[in-house]
């Protein structure tokens, strides 16, 4: 169990300190509960722009950067469909100088034309090079538009087109801050050297004067229940064709879960797993495949995905990958087999817990879920789950009618 104090601030912040004394450094973790699934159509995108936005200049904040590098610090961040987060690692001593800088942009952004312009040339840039320009990089609009019909996670983080970047103006950037970046949308997690009584302190002089958002944020679109296969075929100019095949999965809160976690590992994560074994060691079909879950707070998809040999066909790659999934539904999980994925988690969870940025974040993440003990009631449901439970939910989970399925085909092929 990772030790932690919390307590809030009457403007709705949550605070969440674990103290390591250990260490002379501190990490200071500001997630906000915004991403891509709090976009609209038309609109997408923004999230993920924002965080870029964040890094500009702030009232009393000429350049985030330099401010923090004066006092040996360092930062990064990253949005999700779920969220946005920022973190902060620094000296403890220094610690002060995270909370200034923190609750300067979240009370003050400034948002200048030129820090707009800028960052929107950025975004886009990214958005051509990372998902435009390079082979198969736009797999996940492609996916997710397939999946999803109704829900925001029908796109992904970086945006659905071009034109919803680069149509923003700046009141729909105005009103995307003033009402997602507020204390009472946030859970700040501070980590390292540190007493609760001085975080305490520090969030109080620093924090406690923002008031929370008067905004009103829109209840999300909730997906339909797909009761028919689908499919769709890309052609492009890629070296095989590759096959993409995503099931229906319960969110991260959610009774199966983690059974369709468990299933993802033991059918293709690893060189060990059944399709790697059956189909590429074993076959002549597939020059690579893997198995994995997304997790995401609304229901998600569990994706089998795989590149095909030269010459080989994704539909005929398409039929092995179907009978592999048969065989696991019909016949019984090996203890061993799913022992062996278990005690993966628990030394993957051992090493993530050696890094104070990972047990801070860690702690902000299932705080965002409910609370940061279910870091822990996760890994230990997982672990008590047996071979009966998990064939029962693969029964449930991989059925073709709640499937979609992705045929990127070579144009050369």
């Amino acid at each position: 169990m990772l030790p932690y104090h919390q307590f809030y601030l009457n403007n709705g912040l949550e605070v969440i300190v674990h103290e390591d004394h250990s260490s002379k450094m501190a990490v200071f973790n500001l997630l906000y509960k915004v991403g891509s699934r709090n976009e609209n159509p038309g609109k997408t995108g923004l999230a993920h722009f924002f965080e870029h936005l964040m890094f500009g200049s702030s009232k009393n904040v000429p350049v985030f950067d330099r401010e923090l590098e004066r006092v040996g610090g360092s930062c990064n961040a990253f949005t999700s469909p779920d969220i946005t987060n920022y973190y902060i690692s620094l000296p403890a001593s220094n610690i002060e100088t995270a909370f200034w800088l923190e609750s300067d942009r979240m009370l003050q952004l400034t948002l200048s034309e030129k820090t707009i312009e800028t960052q929107r040339k950025v975004v886009i840039e990214e958005f051509k090079q990372r998902y435009l320009n390079q082979p198969y990089g736009d797999i996940w609009h492609h996916l997710r538009d397939l999946a999803y019909t109704k829900h925001p996670y029908r796109w992904p983080t970086i945006g659905q087109d071009l034109k919803d970047i680069e149509g923003y103006n700046k009141d729909d950037i105005w009103d995307f801050y003033k009402s997602h970046y507020s204390p009472d949308n946030a859970i700040l997690v501070v980590g390292g050297n540190v007493s609760l009584s001085q975080i305490e302190a520090l969030a109080k002089k620093w924090f406690a004067p923002i008031k929370p958002s008067v905004k009103t944020r829109s209840e999300i679109t909730q997906e339909p229940e797909q009761k028919q296969m689908r499919i769709k075929k890309v052609m492009a100019k890629v070296p095989t064709d590759a096959l993409y095949k995503a099931f229906k999965i319960p969110g991260k809160n959610e009774s199966g879960y983690a059974e369709a976690d468990l299933i993802s590992d033991l059918m293709g994560f690893g060189k060990s797993s059944i399709l790697e074994q059956k189909l590429v060691k074993n076959g002549k079909l597939f020059a690579s495949i893997g198995g994995y879950v997304l997790g995401s707070v609304d229901p998600g998809l569990l994706v089998f995905s795989g590149k095909m040999e030269s010459g080989v066909s994704s539909e005929e790659a398409e039929v092995a990958l179907d009978q592999e999934i048969q065989s696991f539904i019909d016949n019984k999980i090996e203890d061993n087999s799913l022992q062996k994925i278990k005690n993966q988690d628990e030394a993957m969870k051992s090493y993530e817990s050696i890094q104070l940025l990972n047990r801070v974040y860690n702690l902000a993440y299932y705080a965002h879920l409910g609370s940061p003990d279910l870091y822990m009631e996760e890994f230990e449901n997982k672990s008590k789950i047996n071979s009966e439970e998990l064939s029962s939910w693969a029964k449930k989970i991989l059925i073709d009618e709640k499937s979609s399925v992705i045929h990127y085909k070579s144009i050369s092929s």
